[in-house]
């Protein structure tokens, strides 16, 4: 698993402005490239953006694709556990119910 620890972290050196940004633009994505750091680009003073590679921002997107499919197993399994589901053939009953339901 990737190590995001030591390059998502937004150090004081990697906050800009948009203006020096866009002035610096080649060399700016140069470093970012290079150092897989974010950079933080702020509008008078204030952090509005964040720059990122494109292979490590996906690399974070699938990591927490990741994280959530466990999160989301992790309760199935609790939910069976405490008797808190159904067979199919009762939640095949109860979804034509409620079908009818809605028809009728």
């Amino acid at each position: 698993m990737y190590n995001y620890s030591d390059n998502l972290m937004i150090k004081a050196t990697n906050i800009h402005s948009v203006t020096d940004f866009t002035r610096n633009a080649k060399t700016y994505i140069q470093i970012i490239r290079e150092t897989k750091s974010p950079m933080a680009l702020t509008v008078n003073g204030d952090a509005q953006v964040v720059v990122q590679d494109a292979e490590t921002f996906q690399k974070m997107v699938d990591e927490l694709d990741r994280v959530r499919f466990i999160a989301a197993m992790r309760e199935s399994e609790r939910a069976v556990q405490a008797g808190e589901v159904q067979g199919v053939e009762e939640a095949c009953a109860d979804i034509k119910k409620e079908l009818t339901r809605l028809d009728g």
